[in-house]
C-alpha cells in the first residue's frame, strides 16, 4: 500500500517539568500513523538547534510553543504531503530546505524534529516493524548500558551541588533486564544511606534523582559508593560511576567555580581536580568535563584522562557533525552525546554518529530534563548500537518508560539481544575487570565483536544515506517550490473534516502497531 504522507496534525502538550512541547502526528495514505514529541533541555549548548517558544508571558509565561505547532500545521504540512515517508532523508531535508536557516530558528527545531522523527513511526507502522528493526535491520542487536542519575545537580536541582549528574552504570551482568535490577536496587538503597547520614531525601530533581544538600560534590561520590556495597554490588567491578559535569554552566571570567566548595579554578587546576578523582574512585565516564568555549582545557583533559575515561561532549558538540568533525581534527573529547533536538532531524542525528564511530568515538543517545512519555530514544539506541543510553534515574514516568521500553525490546529480541558490558567503552581493556575464566572472555569477546558489525553497519548505511543527499537535493527543491509558492503568511485554514480525521486516527491510536517492542 502507499506509504504518502496524506496529513500532519501538530498540537501543544505538557513536557515533565510542566511546560509546554510540541507534538506531531504524521498519517499515511495506508492508515498508518506516527507520532512523536520533542523534548526540551535546561542547560544547553549555545549552538544548539533553536527551540522555537512564542515569548508571550500570558501564556505559559513565555513558554507556549504554538507558533512551532502553527509551523507544522501550516508550511511544514504543505511542504511534506505527498511525499513517502520511506524516505527518511528526502522529508528530513524538505523540511531543513524550507527552514533555510543554520540553526533552524525560523520553523523552530522542535518543530521540525516532531515532524522527523513521527514521519520515521508512521513508516515503521506501515511495514509493520517494530520501531528500531525498522530504523535498523540486523540478526543481533546490542542493548545499551543506562547512564542512571540518582543524583542531581546543578541546573538540574534546587540544592548547593555545583555538578550536574552523578550516575551510575551498571556493566557487569549478561541481560539488560539484570542490569536495570542492579540499578533500581542501588536507587532505593542510596534513599536509606543518604537519610541515614542526615541529607535530605524529600525530593529529586528534574530527571529523578536525589536533590540533597551535601557538604562538598565529591560526597555525592561517596554516597553512592556506599549505597552500592550495602545493595551487595562491587563498585569498579559491576557498576562504575559516570558524571555528567555541566561544566559550562559553573564556569565564569576564564575559571571554574565551585560554590559549594569555595574553589576557583583554572583550566589546568580544574583538569588536577578531575585527575585526582579518577585516581581516587571508579568513574568510568565524564560528560562536559571542561566548559564547551573552553577548547584549550578540553583538549589537556582529553590528554590527561583520554585514555582512562569515556571524555563525553555534549554542550561541545551538540549533535552537530561540523563542530563534531573540527573536534575529531583537534583530538578533542573521546565521545559524543546524542541528542535528536541539538540538532533537529533523524537524518542529521545519524550522520552525526556515523562520524563519530568512524572516528572512534563512542555515542551515548540522551533524553533532556524536559521529557515526556515518548520513547524514541530507547528504539534509538538498540538500532544504531550505541551501546549506552543516558535517560534518567529509576523514578518518574517520563523516564521509567525508556527504560520498560527497553525491557520489550529485550524481550522481543530474546537470544538475539546482546548486553555489552565494559565492552561499549573504547578504552575498557584498559579498565580492571573480573573476566576469571576463559569462557567469560570468550563471551566478551563475541559481544565485542557483534558491537563493533553493528557500529559498521550503521556506518556504512549512513554514509550511503549521506551520499543519497545530493541525488535528493534538486527533488527536494522541486518539490518545496511546487508546494509553497502558493505559501503566505496567513495561510488559508486546513479542511476541518481532514483536521477531524486525523485527530480521530490519532486518538484512537495507542502505538505504532509494532508487534511486540
Amino acid at each position: 500500500m502507499n506509504a504518502k504522507i496524506s496529513n500532519v496534525v501538530a498540537r501543544q502538550i505538557l513536557d515533565s517539568r510542566g511546560n509546554p512541547t510540541i507534538e506531531a502526528d504524521v498519517i499515511l495514505e495506508s492508515g498508518a500513523f506516527g507520532r512523536a514529541a520533542a523534548p526540551s533541555g535546561a542547560s544547553t549548548g549555545t549552538r544548539e538547534a533553536l527551540e522555537l517558544r512564542d515569548g508571550d508571558k500570558k501564556n505559559y509565561l513565555g513558554k507556549s510553543v504554538q507558533k512551532a505547532v502553527n509551523n507544522v500545521n501550516k508550511a511544514i504540512k504543505k511542504a511534506v504531503v505527498g511525499l513517502d515517508a520511506l524516505d527518511q532523508r528526502l522529508v528530513d531535508q524538505t523540511m531543513i530546505d524550507l527552514d533555510g536557516t543554520e540553526n533552524k530558528e525560523k520553523l523552530g527545531a522542535n518543530a521540525i524534529l516532531a515532524v522527523s522523527l513521527a514521519c520515521a513511526k508512521a513508516a515503521a507502522s506501515h511495514l509493520r516493524k517494530p520501531f528500531y528493526r525498522y530504523l535498523m535491520n540486523s540478526k543481533e542487536y546490542i542493548m545499551p548500558v543506562p547512564m542512571m542519575n540518582v543524583i542531581n545537580g546543578g541546573e538540574h536541582a534546587d540544592n548547593n551541588v555545583d555538578m550536574q549528574e552523578f550516575m551510575i552504570m551498571p556493566v557487569g551482568f549478561d541481560k539488560f533486564s539484570d542490569a536495570l535490577r542492579c540499578g533500581a536496587e542501588i536507587f532505593h538503597t542510596l534513599k536509606k544511606v543518604l537519610a541515614n547520614a542526615g541529607f535530605s531525601v524529600a525530593g529529586v530533581g528534574d530527571e529523578g534523582g536525589y536533590a540533597p544538600n551535601l557538604p562538598s560534590n565529591a560526597v555525592a561520590i561517596e554516597m553512592i559508593l556506599k549505597a552500592i556495597e550495602e545493595a551487595g554490588y562491587k563498585a569498579g567491578e559491576e557498576v562504575y560511576i559516570a558524571l555528567d559535569l555541566a561544566s559550562s554552566e559553573f564556569y565564569k571570567n576564564g575559571k571554574y567555580v565551585l560554590a559549594s566548595e569555595n574553589k576557583s579554578l583554572s583550566s589546568a587546576e580544574f583538569v588536577d581536580y578531575l585527575e585526582d578523582w579518577v585516581n581516587r574512585y571508579p568513574i568510568i565516564s565524564i560528560e562536559d568535563g571542561m566548559a564547551e568555549n573552553d577548547w584549550e582545557g578540553w583538549k589537556l583533559l582529553t590528554e590527561r584522562l583520554g585514555k582512562k575515561v569515556q571524555l563525553v561532549g555534549d554542550d561541545l558538540f551538540v549533535t552537530n557533525s561540523k563542530i563534531l568533525r573540527e573536534g575529531i581534527d583537534k583530538g578533542i573529547a573521546n565521545s559524543i552525546l546524542v541528542k535528536l533536538n541539538q540538532i533537529g532531524t533523524l537524518s542529521e542525528t545519524f550522520e552525526a554518529m556515523a562520524m563519530a564511530a568512524e572516528a572512534g568515538y563512542t555515542c551515548v543517545i540522551s533524553h533532556r530534563s524536559g521529557e515526556t512519555s515518548d520513547t524514541t530514544i530507547a528504539d534509538l539506541a538498540v538500532a544504531t548500537g550505541a551501546g549506552q543510553i543516558k535517560t534518567g534515574s529509576l523514578c518518574r514516568s517520563d523516564r521509567v518508560s525508556k527504560y520498560n521500553q527497553l525491557l520489550r525490546i529485550e524481550e522481543d529480541l530474546a537470544d538475539n539481544a546482546i548486553y555489552p558490558g565494559l565492552k561499549t567503552f573504547n578504552f575498557s581493556d584498559d579498565v580492571d575487570a573480573d573476566d576469571s575464566t576463559a569462557e567469560q572472555n570468550a563471551e566478551t569477546d563475541e559481544a565485542e565483536k557483534a558491537h563493533v558489525a553493528q557500529k559498521n553497519t550503521v556506518v556504512e548505511e549512513t554514509i550511503v544515506i549521506v551520499e543519497d543527499e545530493k541525488n535528493h537535493t534538486t527533488e527536494v527543491k522541486e518539490h518545496i517550490v511546487e508546494k509553497t509558492e502558493s505559501l503566505v503568511d496567513d495561510a488559508q485554514v486546513e479542511d476541518n473534516k481532514e483536521i477531524k480525521k486525523a485527530e480521530s486516527v490519532g486518538s484512537d491510536a495507542t502505538a505504532e502497531a509494532h508487534p511486540k517492542a
